[in-house]
């Protein structure tokens, strides 16, 4: 199963190629995406994304995780969700979201098992 394409990012808007919705915030994984809801574990742009916002994604298999931190990079990636991922032998990238959307598009196109979590606004 290959990791779907963001097909568009614009501020507060992503689309995935397949699925009908638009996110704001949405986590990606081989095969799926859905809403990032950030109240499910109670994420805010400090200290940022947690290690329990990566479990789905862990859990889909990937090999690589690329976390987008906004368009103006306000939401923090505090260094014990990189050494959650890091430990569970996933690689990582944490970029602003537009070039993380980039990154995350070039490595599915390979089709390196490749997830992401990505914040459209600031």
């Amino acid at each position: 199963m290959s990791s779907p394409e963001i097909a568009s990012l614009s501020w507060g808007q992503m689309k995935v190629k397949g699925c009908p919705t638009t996110y704001k915030d949405c986590k990606v994984w081989p095969g799926g995406s859905r809403t990032w809801d950030w109240r499910e574990t109670g994420t805010n742009h400090s200290p940022g994304v947690q290690p329990a916002d990566l479990e789905e994604v862990v859990k889909k298999g990937v090999k690589t995780v690329v976390i987008g931190r906004g368009m103006s990079e306000a939401l923090q990636v505090p260094s014990s969700t990189v050494d959650y991922l890091k430990k569970n032998g996933i690689d990582v990238l944490v970029l602003q979201t537009e070039k993380a959307v980039e990154e995350y598009n070039a490595l599915a196109a390979q089709g390196v098992k490749v997830g992401g979590i990505f914040h459209s606004t600031c």
